[in-house]
């Protein structure tokens, strides 16, 4: 007998796992039949990652095979159904209440054409019964309570139905002498709702009664003539049986209450996670696309949008990629990563044309949902691709920001050595200016002193952003403040109040505007301000704007410093805020840079916008501080 060589029961072995796989993969329910896809059919729903997006992708892999057809059922039933289940039961228990009465009543009609007759007490406790039952079935405030029912019957309820079923079937079955029909077996209707809609005491006297009336109904047949023995052990073992069955109800509805109960906490905890999920969605600065097969975008968050030309409150649920020329690029990305089974390298970067504006390049991530279980390694991409999108000015701007600091703290640490030997400099150069020297050596000697002024202030520019201990928040009236350092700055600089006031149009706010920062750090924001206006305005009148008024969204003060200057150029712009860059020969390139970290530190901003075509005043730098919290 040969022996398989170890490479052929390997393979054997692989293949038996890969069947016995093939198996359990048939016995589990699909993934679409979970809570959250019943939530899908009842509302309008969209992604709902809950921690990073792309983990929550493969939790939903894993854990959507293991839902059963049992809780969507479930889910879709609560989520569809109107009230608690015992609140249909017993709308239910009604409508048979409505039939039985009609049933009733139709059944001395045939069995008259039969040739049987019954007695008139009993065709009027028929009639009576029918017209009592359909009445509360079309009346509802006779049987239904308000939407809030309560979880048993009412002692209303209960007499309009249980009671008046008691009364009207134990009256027919005690009527009926000659048994010709079974009205015995109606009695189990009372016990099993008074097991299910009543406590478990009242339940079993209900039984009991029911018990009661069966041996009464013993006791009338002996009185006519017809008992037995038989007869006595059917009504006893009828009577255990309505115990029997009044525990059991009881049992089942307590189960069923409880169930529903958790069936819906948990549906209330997977809407309010789902809540939570668009919050996050909404808030989340890089756009998230839900893309089908067919190249339609199911879902998007307002970040996305806009980096799609969209109004982020638009509210149009579903769009193709079809429907803008713009978009021709992502669809074909799209269309290629369907194709390929994984986005393609090539597109990993994406130019979106913008509607009256410079196109914006993103960077894609993407990530497919996928059939099967996780052990599939063949499994083709599901119909389902989400993408992240990243705009690129946003990354390189967290880059730049990141070597900024870096910068920041080596300048700082570099700035506190040159401190002492700069001091020891300029000491020694003021002695030597005390002694009689030379012409020419004076000279040197007030150009050094010139210089080591230059280095100080250069110094003392990077000390005051290096990095220091938490900021005491001060509320200052940012109107009375802007005032009086520009009055200063108009005395520093040596302009006439005449001058400054031609060359300078002030427009501040007559009320009070009490904001978020220190008066220090806004008379350096705004004297650097000040002086780049100054330096590259004109020299006609109004040629500087400052404005101050109260911001538009919020508590806070918008400060806006316009000059009628050159416009900056695109390739200087993109650089105004960065240290040490100057357009200046002597100048330092740390203004603006001092600016944006001392705002940056009072939680405020500062931006260079250009002015609208046409507009006298092309440079405009726009501070935004934060409003002090109301006493």
């Amino acid at each position: 007998m040969s022996v398989a060589p170890p490479e052929r029961r390997q393979a054997d072995r692989r293949r038996n796992d890969r069947r016995s796989g093939d198996r359990r993969k048939a016995r589990r329910e699909p993934a679409e039949d979970s809570w959250f896809g019943a939530l899908a059919e009842a509302g309008n729903t969209t992604l709902q990652p809950d921690r990073d997006a792309e983990s929550w992708l493969n939790d939903a892999e894993a854990d959507g095979a293991s839902e059963s057809r049992f809780l969507a059922r479930e889910a879709r039933r609560i989520v569809s159904g109107e009230g608690t289940a015992l609140r249909r039961v017993f709308r239910a228990y009604v409508l048979a209440r409505a039939v039985l009465g009609a049933a009733l009543v139709l059944t001395p009609w045939v069995m008259t054409l039969m040739g049987a007759r019954l007695s008139l007490v009993m065709l009027v406790a028929c009639l009576a019964y029918a017209s009592q039952a359909i009445s509360l079935w079309l009346l509802p405030e006779r049987g239904r309570s308000s939407s809030a029912a309560p979880a048993r019957l009412a002692r209303r309820q209960w007499v309009w139905t249980i009671g008046v079923d008691l009364l009207a079937f134990s009256l027919l079955h005690l009527l009926d002498p000659a048994a010709q029909l079974n009205y015995a077996a109606l009695l189990v209707l009372p016990v099993l709702m008074a097991g299910v809609m009543t406590k478990r005491l009242a339940a079993l006297a209900t039984a009991a009664f029911v018990a009661l009336v069966l041996l009464a109904g013993v006791w009338r047949s002996a009185q006519l003539g017809s008992f037995s023995v038989a007869l006595l052990t059917q009504a006893g073992l009828a009577g255990i049986g309505a115990f029997v069955i009044s525990l059991l109800s009881a049992e089942l509805a307590q189960r069923l209450a409880r169930e529903e109960r958790a069936a819906r906490g948990s549906l209330e905890l997977a809407r309010q996670q789902a809540r939570l999920n668009r919050l996050v969605l909404d808030e989340m600065a890089d756009g998230v696309l839900v893309i089908d097969r067919r190249c339609r975008v199911r879902a998007a968050n307002p970040a996305a949008r806009s980096m799609l030309g969209l109004a982020a409150a638009d509210g149009t649920a579903t769009f193709a990629l079809q429907d803008e020329p713009a978009w021709q690029g992502l669809l074909a990305a799209v269309e290629q990563a369907y194709g390929l089974g994984h986005w393609p390298e090539q597109q990993r970067e994406l130019v979106l044309p913008q509607a009256g504006g410079p196109a914006r390049t993103v960077q894609v991530r993407a990530r497919f949902t996928r059939r099967g279980g996780l052990g599939d390694e063949a499994k083709p991409p599901e119909e389902i691709c989400v993408l992240f999108l990243e705009d690129v000015r946003s990354v390189q701007a967290r880059v730049r920001q990141e070597k900024l600091a870096a910068m920041g703290r080596v300048s700082a640490g570099i700035a506190h050595e040159i401190r002492n030997p700069l001091a020891a400099i300029a000491q020694a150069n003021a002695l030597m200016l005390e002694d009689a020297l030379p012409s020419t050596q004076r000279r040197l000697a007030r150009i050094v002193e010139d210089n080591v002024e230059r280095l100080k202030r250069i110094v003392d520019d990077v000390m005051a952003v290096a990095p220091g201990g938490p900021l005491q928040q001060q509320v200052i009236d940012a109107s009375t403040e802007v005032a009086r350092i520009c009055n200063e700055w108009r005395v520093t600089t040596g302009l006439s109040p005449e001058v400054a006031q031609q060359r300078i149009e002030l427009d501040l706010s007559p009320a009070p505007i009490p904001v978020l920062f220190d008066t220090e750090h806004l008379r350096r924001v705004l004297v650097n301000l000040l002086d780049n206006a100054r330096r590259h305005a004109s020299e006609t009148p109004g040629a500087v704007r400052l404005q101050l008024a109260p911001a538009a969204q919020g508590s806070g003060a918008l400060l806006t410093v316009a000059s009628d200057g050159p416009a900056i150029a695109p390739e200087v712009e993109r650089h105004l805020f960065e240290p040490f860059f100057s357009t200046r020969s002597r100048g330092t390139g740390l203004g603006l840079y001092i600016c944006r970290e001392l705002c940056e530190r009072h939680r405020a901003s500062i931006e260079y916008r250009p002015g609208a075509p046409g507009e006298r005043h092309c440079n405009v730098f726009r501070v935004l501080m934060r409003g002090a919290p109301a006493a």
